[in-house]
């Protein structure tokens, strides 16, 4: 999969942007789900042609009633159907006839049912495009586009008051949490372009929605709550095109735990996958990702109000020294860079206010209440020494003060000008008239500093993701794999071949040839059993390690086995691998493995407990570079164990990233026939130790489709 990928959203225009519309199934009661959307159409001044389809009426809110799709003898658009899912096909039928261009079918009854309703939705998308008609849903409650007035919905949000037309884009997997989104933006002052929810995805999906945001014009930034994906090149399509129209993605993924991804896949029909592969998928194109409702809006909003910081180094002022510490505590945190100010304009600051700390966080305390141009000065002084990527004001409740306000107002405007490419934030409880006018200068306002901080940290990453996507070198000619579990000889000589180092090693045959390895050898050596039929040789009694001579390794070979043949009798066992005792270094762990979604991922981590309890590993989506393999050594939480903490040698860096590429062209070479590849474990070492070794591997094949 590549990221050209693209996409085609031409015909999404007649969904999203409709010159006429039909109601299937409208009633003249305009509380049913047949008459909401024909209200909202009408009430809210939708200028297209507007239709009502009803065989049992005449008349529908007014407007002629016709008995089917066909009957109306005019293009139609969209077909917003509100019927039962008994009357779903004949429907569909009807509008392949009347050449309609796309549908919202509200119906349930499909997917989320189980496997009968699955073969139902499947045979109805398979329908659906055969007839050349987009269609969202079933299951779902539809989309709006508020400045076009187009309402081909029944949730109830828009009768509690309307969110006003903007530049921000709404797509939910969940129906209901679109709509609860939709009242939080109205509230919040949010302007949409879009809002719309897919429910099971039939046809379009979540990233369709991405795809067609991106390339509206009248869109700048997106919102998007996932349940899970289907279809992972389909969502990487769309979030690289989003990337490459400079337009922000905010996502709230849920289903992060075991519970939560069951209930998200019960809910919507969609598969939830492993949340560490979606947080590499969302690294890997700057999606902005919230983990809370709160913090889903306070990105957006701060997405849409101000540019990306260039940096991620971070002024802090305040007028509370405790909340100052806090800041300063949650910019590390953050990720953000706390660089104190210089010398000079430390006394500076101090000959203006003798008690105020003036480092960064800079505290001027209560006297700005005495003196207000100390605000202007001391902010000013900060910007012009150290030219801060971003800065943060905390003024308590200052901004409800009519006293403070012009000079919180006044201060903002003087920063905005003389510091256009600082992003500037303000934290102070003040009405929404007093947040949109300091918005409107570009400025982020908060109530809560923490809230502020979360923002800024993720809004500074965006400048730091790729803007393209990485180009694999050629790894050579493809390698098709055999199905099925190979052994630790053929997996190692596969990955050696790769370019992966690995420990030297041969295979035995007999507990003679055993000893002959061991005294060859020289030193301590290990014997594994071998064979395509076992892949946890341990489990099975099959590992000897510490092996010191040849009476030992004779010995040992007839014990594993024995082991072996009489845990697996079925097995075809090779023989034993004999390989010197690798001393001293770093266990790790790395691998590659086919995720059902989104491909082949890559994985590094420190061995042992920091793998298996801690989780501390960092994963890629392939393709990568050689930059993405050292940035995956370092962000591991134990990377001071490589780096040479309590003065241990620091291990090979550079011959660690150099084996991660090279596992990544394996599973380049081998493509769809590899369903995992791990070296467990990957010992690392100083540079003039050798570098890093691979003691042990495991190469699974699959069958390609």
């Amino acid at each position: 999969m590549t990221d050209s990928h693209c996409f085609d959203t031409s015909r999404l225009d007649a969904l999203f942007a409709p010159r006429s519309i039909a109601v299937v199934g409208a009633s003249d009661q305009a509380s049913k789900i047949g008459g909401i959307p024909l209200d909202y159409l009408l009430r809210f001044g939708y200028g297209g042609a507007l239709y009502a389809v009803n065989p049992r009426a005449s008349r529908v809110q007014g407007l002629p009633a016709h008995e089917r799709l066909a009957a109306i003898g005019a293009p139609v658009d969209l077909a917003i159907v509100a019927v039962p899912q008994s009357q779903v096909a004949g429907v569909l039928e009807d509008a392949a006839a009347a050449r309609v261009q796309s549908m919202v079918l509200f119906s349930s009854g499909y997917a989320e049912t189980g496997s009968d309703g699955t073969a139902a939705q499947q045979a109805l998308a398979r329908r659906a495009q055969e007839a050349g008609i987009r269609l969202i849903g079933p299951n779902c409650l539809g989309f709006m586009r508020p400045g076009h007035q187009v309402y081909a919905t029944f949730s109830p949000a828009p009768g509690g008051g309307l969110v006003r037309p903007g530049r921000i884009g709404m797509v939910s997997q969940s129906g209901a949490f679109g709509a609860y989104a939709y009242s939080l933006a109205r509230e919040r002052g949010l302007g949409l372009s879009l809002w719309a929810t897919t429910g099971n995805e039939a046809d379009v999906q979540l990233a369709d929605g991405l795809a067609w945001l991106a390339q509206d014009p009248e869109t700048d930034v997106i919102m998007a709550y996932m349940e899970g994906c289907r279809d992972g090149p389909r969502l990487r399509a769309a979030l690289a095109l989003a990337q490459e129209r400079g337009k922000p993605v905010v996502m709230c993924k849920v289903g992060t735990s075991a519970l939560g991804a069951a209930a998200a896949a019960s809910h919507t029909a969609s598969l939830a996958g492993n949340d560490a592969v979606y947080e590499a998928v969302f690294r890997r194109y700057g999606v902005l990702r919230a983990h809370s409702i709160t913090d889903f809006f306070a990105l957006a909003a701060s997405a849409y109000i101000a540019r990306a910081p260039k940096g991620r180094s971070i002024g802090l002022f305040t007028v509370s020294g405790g909340v100052g510490a806090m800041m300063a505590d949650d910019a590390s945190a953050a990720g953000l860079e706390v660089a104190p100010l210089s010398d000079a304009a430390q006394r500076q600051l101090r000959e203006w206010v003798p008690f105020a700390a003036p480092r960064n966080p800079v505290d001027i305390t209560g006297q700005v209440t005495n003196d207000m141009t100390l605000l202007e000065r001391s902010a000013r002084l900060m910007l012009a020494d150290r030219q801060f990527d971003s800065w943060l004001g905390f003024f308590a409740a200052g901004g409800l003060s009519d006293a403070f306000w012009p000079v919180l107002q006044s201060l903002v405007q003087t920063l905005r000008t003389h510091h256009p490419d600082t992003l500037l934030a303000v934290s102070t409880l003040c009405p929404p008239e007093r947040r949109d006018a300091l918005e409107a200068l570009g400025c982020l306002v908060f109530a809560d500093p923490g809230a502020a901080i979360r923002c800024i940290g993720a809004l500074a990453r965006l400048h730091e993701t790729p803007q393209a996507l990485p180009a694999m070198a050629d790894a050579g000619s493809a390698l098709h794999l055999p199905a099925g579990t190979l052994s630790e000889q053929r997996s190692m000589a596969l990955l050696a071949e790769a370019g992966v180092p690995v420990v030297p090693h041969r295979l035995v045959r007999t507990a003679a040839e055993a000893a002959q390895a061991a005294q060859e050898m020289g030193g301590r050596i290990a014997l594994k059993v071998c064979s395509d039929a076992i892949a946890h040789k341990s489990d099975v009694g099959g590992v000897a390690l510490n092996l010191a001579d040849a009476a030992g390794a004779q010995a040992a070979f007839d014990r594993i086995l024995a082991n072996a043949r009489q845990a697996r009798p079925d097995a075809r066992i090779d023989g034993a691998l004999a390989a010197p005792m690798v001393q001293g270094g770093v266990e790790c762990i790395a691998g590659v493995h086919r995720d059902p979604v989104f491909g082949p991922v890559l994985m590094f981590g420190l061995g042992g407990i920091h793998a298996e309890i801690l989780r501390d590993v960092s994963l890629r989506l392939l393709p990568i570079t050689r930059d993405d393999a050292l940035a995956m050594v370092r962000e591991l939480r134990a990377f001071a164990v490589l780096d040479g903490a309590r003065g241990r040698p620091r291990v090979d860096l550079d011959s660690i990233a150099d084996t991660l590429c090279a596992l990544a062209g394996f599973a380049q070479r081998a493509g769809a026939t590899l369903e995992s590849a791990e070296i467990n474990p990957l010992i690392a070492r100083p540079r003039e130790d050798g570098g890093c070794v691979a003691v042990d591997a495991l190469v699974i094949g699959r069958e390609a489709a």
